[in-house]
């Protein structure tokens, strides 16, 4: 709940003093509202990557990164794991509230009847090249819904939103499917009303004529766990994309589009993939001190991936969830994963090193995800995608929280630092006007 503001602290600027209110959280964060300070000094604040700035309110989710806490609408990620489903969650984090037994009923019926890929999208993954990264199949296919459903936008919110939020996060997660067995040559697997969401995804991935799946419930729960882990994080770098096209009243297919791009890049959504990939050349190489020592050196372009986030300065409390996790579900199922050995000594060794002890460098929830979703069977150019799909929920609530608020256009303002006129005195000095 936003409050008033609790007072003011005075900047000085060339010999005048301007007084900014400072605003409070409903969780004691303060901050400095400078929204008046161009137009009162002629001045702006630079702050490279908005390291140290707050775009907005929100009421979605709140992270302590200092104190390892994350809470989806006031509720600790802790508890939403152990008493909650991925579709109570999602339910959650867009209408703010956990679904009582009538509401969830509903919106379980919405997501199943919009679960179907109209038949002329279908069509579309025939065109996309073989090799095509699952991630931009699924950013243009998102984008494409906009031609097929009413748009939602500023104007539809109040009629539409409730419908176009499960067609969303109900068809994305056919598309997907659809997307992996295209690149496998086999045939798509279409949705069941009877199965539960994240039932329905395995099946839909790898349900074949030939060999049937046979859907085990712990393999269900372990991703409705991934998947609720994954589904908000504040203002993280698509969230804010998200945020930023959707200011411009976008419709809301296109925004979530731009979220799956932006979240498609290696430093956020692909680091789990990265991850598999720095412990399989770890694995092969048999010295995980040579890599520590390697990612200690300011030098050398090596990054120990997984390890350090941008907001938790202790251990991410959703890679202590899946660390748990992970452990017990490998063992449970007798998995054997030679990368999760790896895993465990890389973390040993680093845990145990002052470079990274002096730098708050804990694994982040990308380091066990991956191993994870290999003893799902899922193939590792769908990590990302299934960042994608657990992320929606909280995309929408960000665009249905910002939208539905007297928010601007987004429009920073930088500091320029090109050529001036007199360096540039000259250039145009000899051509010819091209219009007489």
């Amino acid at each position: 709940m936003k409050q008033e503001s609790p007072g003011y602290v005075v900047l000085e600027v060339e010999g005048k003093s301007v007084r900014l209110p400072v605003v409070v959280g409903s969780e004691g964060e303060k901050g400095i509202d400078i929204g008046a300070l161009r137009r009162e000094t002629g001045y702006v604040t630079l702050d490279p990557s908005f390291m140290n700035t707050a775009a907005c309110y929100s009421s979605i989710t709140f992270i302590d990164g200092e104190k390892g806490i994350l809470r989806y609408r006031g509720i600790p990620i802790e508890e939403l794991v152990r008493k909650t489903m991925f579709v109570e969650v999602a339910y959650l984090l867009v209408h703010g509230e956990l679904p009582n037994e009538e509401q969830r009923r509903n919106f379980s019926a919405m997501l199943n009847i919009n679960s179907m890929l109209h038949e002329d999208m279908r069509h579309f993954f025939d065109h996309f090249p073989r090799g095509a990264h699952p991630m931009h199949i699924l950013s243009t296919m998102i984008n494409a819904l906009a031609a097929f459903y009413p748009n939602v936008d500023l104007k539809s919110l109040s009629e539409d939103i409730d419908q176009s939020t499960a067609r969303l996060i109900s068809i994305v997660r056919t598309m997907a499917a659809f997307a992996y067995k295209k690149s496998i040559g086999e045939p798509v697997v279409y949705p069941r009303h009877d199965l539960s969401y994240c039932a329905n995804f395995l099946n839909m991935m790898f349900d074949s004529p030939v060999k049937p799946y046979q859907i085990h419930p712990d393999a269900v729960r372990i991703l409705n766990m991934l998947f609720i882990l994954h589904a908000d994080h504040e203002q993280n770098c698509s969230t804010t994309a998200v945020r930023t096209i959707g200011s411009a009243q976008v419709n809301l297919y296109a925004t979530i589009s731009a979220g799956i791009s932006a979240l498609s890049g290696p430093l956020h959504g692909g680091a789990n993939q990265a991850v598999i990939e720095m412990l399989k050349m770890i694995q092969q190489d048999g010295n995980v001190k040579k890599f520590l020592d390697m990612a200690k050196d300011k030098n050398n372009p090596f990054r120990l991936m997984g390890f350090g986030h941008r907001v938790y300065k202790t251990y991410d409390p959703r890679a202590a969830i899946i660390k748990r996790e992970c452990h017990a579900y490998l063992e449970r199922t007798h998995y054997s994963d030679p990368l999760l050995d790896v895993a465990r000594e890389v973390e040993e060794a680093a845990l145990s090193d002052p470079y990274f002890i002096e730098r708050n460098l804990y694994p982040n929830v990308d380091f066990y995800t991956g191993i994870l979703y290999r003893a799902l069977g899922i193939p590792e150019n769908m990590f990302t995608v299934m960042f994608a799909l657990a992320r929606l929920p909280g995309w929408i609530a960000h665009w249905k929280e910002m939208i539905g608020s007297d928010t601007k256009i987004v429009r920073p303002r930088q500091i320029y630092i090109g050529k001036t006129p007199v360096e540039t005195a000259g250039v145009m000095e000899n051509r010819e006007p091209l219009l007489q």
